[in-house]
């Protein structure tokens, strides 16, 4: 069984005998690979309860779905940590991503997925070039690793769709439905997860007025399924699928800044206590202005 996720990438030249050696090095291991899945195949039912199991972690529940806006509506999904558990665990199974060229500023790659036994095979090509939008404006990737970063970044995206479309529906449909219940039903207290959840997206810079404006209400009453929905918008927003402003009305909201009330509070607490004009004594707190 063969699960490999990993991005190569293109490397100097070698000579004519070293290319031919790790081109039949390859071929050879794709054929073993065929054959082991054919010696070995999958039990459906054993793979299935497999992927049940696993979607009972919290850790990966939290992590299992992302979400976007889309024509006024939120359409939810299965994450790449989601779609990497179930190839794991459904078996049989050859996905990663690949560089195939890299020239002028762009590199070109391909994601793929391939079921061994069925010789069912999706694979996406793409091109990625080689920069990064900013605040400041488009910056251009010179540096090996943030090339590496990008493109395996936009191949996850790919991958995703590539393991989605070699598992059955029904199967990936049941493993959501499970992260759903597992996080539903977490023993942690509703409270400690909103506390969690506030801090995770304060570093986003989404701040509890913006959450509290999305939900239509206070964190105090939040519920599980607000709380579930809310992860999936997290994930999205931390993997760069969507944007925090597709989510939330960043600019429309005042956000309060604790500095300022603390500051204001403490120049209140600094006025000099009004007197009575008349005895000199110091007015009682309810007639202070």
């Amino acid at each position: 069984m063969s699960n490999e996720m990993q991005l190569g990438f293109n490397v100097p030249k070698e000579s004519s005998n070293e290319i031919a050696s790790s081109e039949a090095r390859a071929v050879a291991e794709v054929q073993a690979a065929y054959i082991i899945a054919k010696k070995f195949p999958r039990n459906a039912h054993e793979s299935y309860m497999a992927i049940i199991d696993a979607c009972k972690r919290p850790y990966l529940a939290e992590g299992a779905m992302y979400a976007y806006p889309r024509g006024g509506t939120l359409v939810k999904g299965p994450s790449i940590r989601l779609a990497e558990v179930l190839a794991q665990n459904w078996g049989n199974i050859d996905c990663g991503v690949r560089e195939i060229s890299q020239s002028n500023g762009v590199s070109v790659a391909e994601a793929y997925a391939i079921d061994l036994q069925t010789n069912t095979r999706v694979t996406k090509v793409f091109h990625v070039p080689h920069k990064r939008d900013t605040k400041k404006g488009v910056t251009r990737l010179t540096d090996a690793r943030d090339i590496y970063e990008l493109v395996a970044n936009q191949g996850a995206r790919r991958l995703r769709a590539c393991i989605l479309g070699i598992i059955p529906g029904d199967v990936v449909e049941a493993a959501v439905e499970r992260c759903a219940i597992t996080l539903s039903s977490s023993d942690v207290p509703i409270v400690e997860q909103v506390k969690k959840m506030v801090l995770a997206f304060d570093e986003l810079g989404v701040k509890v007025e913006h959450l509290e404006k999305r939900l239509g209400h206070n964190l105090d009453a939040t519920i599980p399924q607000e709380i579930v929905t809310l992860k999936s918008i997290y994930k999205s927003i931390k993997d760069g699928m969507a944007t925090r402003d597709q989510f939330f009305e960043i600019a429309s909201v005042k956000v309060t800044n604790a500095k300022e009330e603390l500051k204001a509070l403490i120049d209140k607490n600094k006025k000099e206590p009004q007197v009575d004009p008349e005895t000199g004594e110091v007015l009682p707190d309810e007639l202070q202005q």
